[in-house]
C-alpha cells in the first residue's frame, strides 16, 4: 500500500492509518530529513525481526536506531544526558543527526549493543515525527539501501514501492528523499564524537 502524506501539512487520517498499521505490528517505509527508512514500532520484537531479515541481519546484531518525536521524548530512554550534551543535542535538532547515547531500561534488549547505547534521531520531518508522537513509542529506523552500488540509497517513493511493496506493510510516499545520510555522533564518552560526517554540519 502506498500513501501519499505532505511534509508541511500532514493528513491526520492518514496519520492515523499508518499508526494503525505500527500498532499491528506492521513495517513501513517512511520519509525522514535523509533517507527513506524501514521500520516498526519498537515494542513488536516479530516486527524488528522482519526488518532485520529484510536486512539480512540479526536483530541483536544490527546497529539499528530509532526515532523520537522531540528532545524530551529522547530523554525517555536515555541515561542521564549531561547539560553540554543536552544543549548540544538542542541545538541541532530536529535535524539529519544520529546521536548515540546510554540507553536506560526502557530500550528493549534487543535495541541495546554490548555497550548498552543505542542511536536516537529527531528528523526534520513533520510526518515520521507526527506518527511517532501519534503512536507514542519511537519507530525503529535503518536505511533503505539500494543494491546499486553507485545509487546506493533509494530516492524516489514510487522505485521504493515497486521494490519494498510485498515486503513491507505500507510505503509513505513523502516526496523524494535524500542520498546522503545522517551524521553519527557518538555522546556515550566525555566529549561528543562524530563517527560518520553525513548530512548538516554539527552546531557544537
Amino acid at each position: 500500500m502506498l500513501i501519499r502524506i505532505y511534509d508541511e501539512n500532514p493528513n491526520q487520517r492518514d496519520i492515523l492509518k499508518v499508526v494503525e498499521v505500527l500498532r499491528n505490528g506492521g513495517v513501513i517505509v517512511y520519509p525522514t530529513d535523509t533517507i527513506y527508512g524501514i521500520g516498526c514500532d519498537i515494542t513488536q520484537p516479530k516486527a524488528v525481526e522482519r526488518v532485520a531479515r529484510l536486512k539480512n541481519l540479526k536483530p541483536e546484531k544490527a546497529d539499528f536506531s530509532f526515532i523520537c518525536h522531540d528532545l524530551s521524548h529522547i530523554s525517555d530512554f536515555s541515561k542521564p544526558i549531561s547539560n553540554p550534551v543536552f544543549k548540544m543535542m538542542k541545538k541541532n535538532l530536529p535535524g539529519p543527526f544520529t546521536f548515540i547515547i546510554q540507553a536506560n531500561s526502557q530500550v528493549p534488549k534487543m535495541f541495546k549493543n554490548r555497550k548498552k547505547s543505542v542511536g536516537v534521531r529527531v528528523p526534520d520531518n513533520n510526518i515520521i515525527r507526527e506518527i511517532v508522537r501519534e503512536l507514542g513509542n519511537p519507530v525503529m529506523s535503518t536505511s533503505v539501501r539500494d543494491e546499486d552500488e553507485i545509487l546506493e540509497y533509494t530516492t524516489d517513493p514510487e522505485l521504493i514501492e515497486e521494490k519494498f511493496g510485498d515486503l513491507v506493510d505500507l510505503v509513505i510516499d513523502g516526496g523524494y528523499g535524500d542520498n546522503i545520510p545522517s551524521t553519527v555522533v557518538d555522546c556515550t564518552g566525555d566529549v561528543p564524537e562524530i563517527v560518520r560526517q553525513g548530512k548538516g554540519e554539527l552546531i557544537e
